[in-house]
């Protein structure tokens, strides 16, 4: 199979192809008119093929890679701005993945295949709940691609009642991660026999909940245990209780020197240090009390049940697979979508967005969703020709081949200054780029484009081989 090196073909329609790419003056050449304001014109018109990229893309990538959609993984992200976004409704303060509360933001839902292959986005409101989307999202996909019982694989902070509900009453399926409230409905289950082993060091197994009505009677539980999650969460608990004691000892001391003199300033210490502390704050049984005048703080410790849960998670699912292997198997996918925001953020650089117009941020979207297409199918593309799936390690190698401008001046009959011809070239690889690129089956033509006149007059079938 042969590839060219445009990844994807977006038609652009006719009346908008002279905004994008307006002729030049005579007395100005094309190439200088690139420049940052007009291409930022140009994503006000990209805006508007967002539907008509979206589904080319998922048609385009079905067709290469004979991808299914019985199984989407659906995630989200935000971004952050800077600036003030005052021309943007958009922009707002809300849970901050990145760190940068103090910035406003938008929300990007993403729905990938179990490849990791993108199959559509959405942008929210900064501030918007993660649960808040999903029904929006189930809805768009079945319009899209018809109602089937596809399964949904989603992160806890996607998970409600009400919307679980939903997918089962349109005959949806999922498997999604729990909150640790539910983790502890099947505590007693930890030390039990029963394990299966996915991989070395992860164990998974069937449990049912402590608390009856609590499940549809549908769903199933599977408890997973990772080893390396384990001494993670364990030494975080460590740090965590370090500090807890840490805080009650000094308080202690305050107390018995007379500078801790109030039972209400005692107790608002006591929560700033719970909320400060909150992974260890169910370990420590706290008394302070006050006697003679003078305030009493006693404390015991008991991390049992907390250190039993750590390294150990909860999902849900009304898939009818007995299997828990294969139910995890299809949760971790999810790690899929995660990366996708991984690479969109750092080697696509969605993050920071410097726009401040509503329209530009969302075609600034727009471009790093093709982006991450593009990547995708460049890393199917390495790993069906055997050369791994590290995009940014082909990227540099082929950096060398490169395009160029021959600008040959001609003269008219009568001796004046005529039209300047351009002829678009692309360098010849070297003899081990040249490998990469056949085992991709890419062919680099002689030119990328056919070369026009400088002044307007008809384009001409000239080309060479650097």
């Amino acid at each position: 199979m042969t590839f060219s090196l445009c990844l994807f073909a977006v038609t652009i329609p006719a009346t908008h192809y002279h905004l994008l790419y307006p002729d030049p003056p005579h007395s100005v050449s094309r190439t200088q008119q690139i420049q940052t304001d007009r291409l930022y014109r140009g994503l006000d018109h990209l805006l508007e093929q967002k539907k008509a990229i979206e589904e080319h893309l998922r048609q385009r990538l079905g067709q290469l890679f004979d991808l299914s959609f019985d199984i989407l993984l659906y995630d989200l992200t935000s971004t952050y701005f800077e600036g003030q976004c005052a021309g943007n409704d958009m922009a707002r303060r809300g849970y901050s993945r990145d760190s940068r509360g103090d910035c406003l933001q938008v929300v990007i839902a993403l729905i990938v295949t179990t490849d990791g292959y993108p199959l559509g986005y959405e942008v929210y409101d900064g501030n918007t709940a993660d649960s808040t989307t999903v029904k929006e999202i189930v809805e768009r996909v079945e319009s899209e691609h018809g109602k089937s019982k596809r399964i949904w694989v989603m992160d806890r902070g996607n998970v409600s009642e009400g919307n679980l509900e939903y997918i089962r009453g349109r005959g949806g399926q999922y498997i999604v991660g729990t909150p640790k409230a539910m983790l502890r409905q099947v505590q007693g289950k930890l030390t039990d026999e029963g394990w299966k082993e996915v991989r070395e060091g992860i164990q998974v197994k069937i449990v049912r909940c402590a608390e009856e009505g609590r499940l549809d009677a549908s769903e199933t539980l599977v408890l997973c245990k990772s080893d390396d999650r384990v001494k993670k969460e364990s030494a975080m608990l460590d740090r965590f209780i370090r500090r807890m004691e840490d805080g009650l000892t000094a308080m202690s001391k305050s107390a018995d020197a007379g500078r801790l003199k109030d039972l209400s300033t005692a107790n608002q210490r006591l929560g700033r240090l719970r909320e400060k502390n909150w992974r260890a704050s169910a370990c420590f049984e706290v008394t302070i009390e006050k006697k003679d005048g003078k305030l009493s703080i006693n404390w015991t410790r008991d991390e049992k049940k907390k250190r039993d849960l750590c390294g150990t998670y909860l999902l849900r699912t009304n898939v009818a697979v007995a299997d828990p292997i294969q139910l995890w198997k299809q949760y971790i996918q999810l790690v899929d979508a995660e990366w996708a925001f991984r690479i969109t953020k750092d080697e696509l650089e969605l993050r920071p967005v410097w726009h401040q117009h509503k329209e530009r941020v969302q075609a600034h979207i727009l471009v790093c969703f093709i982006a991450y297409a593009m990547w995708k199918t460049l890393g199917g593309w390495m790993r069906e020709g055997g050369l791994g799936d590290s995009p940014r390690e082909l990227l540099e190698e082929v950096a060398a081949v490169k395009s160029g401008d021959v600008l040959l001046p001609t003269r008219n009959p009568d001796g004046s200054a005529g039209v300047t011809l351009m002829i678009r070239c692309v360098t010849r690889p070297d003899e081990h780029t040249e490998v990469l690129l056949n085992r991709l089956g890419i062919k680099l033509p002689n030119h990328l484009k056919r070369h026009r006149l400088e002044m307007g007059t008809p384009a001409t079938e000239a080309g060479c081989a650097m």
